[in-house]
């Protein structure tokens, strides 16, 4: 008789470990942050960011605040305003991925 190639039996899912993918091995993690470690990490590695994202929040705010008053003109201006800032938070977000990938390959 021909002896028959069986398949390894299926584990489950381990959601103690990561999952092994071949080629692939995860950096490994010093330990778990909370919410404002990481915070205040990311804003050290790219403080353009948040900044960014305050003066994106604050002429929103300060926009929709002269529309409500009816100065229009003003209004406009706050919002030309928020869209250059959210360009500014764009390009700090990409300018931040581009240096961190060139210093994880050094």
């Amino acid at each position: 008789k021909t002896a028959k190639l069986r398949s390894p039996p299926l584990v489950p899912f381990d959601f103690e470990r990561p999952p092994m993918i071949e080629g692939f091995s995860p950096l490994p993690r010093a330990k778990d942050e909370t919410f404002k470690e990481k915070f205040i990490r990311k804003t050290k590695e790219n403080p353009f960011v948040p900044i960014g994202c305050l003066g994106t929040a604050g002429a929103l705010i300060y926009g929709l605040r002269a529309f409500h008053q009816g100065r229009t003109r003003q209004s406009q201006l706050l919002m030309r305003g928020r869209i250059l800032a959210q360009g500014f938070t764009v390009v700090a977000i990409v300018v931040g991925v581009f240096a961190t990938a060139m210093k994880s390959k050094q």
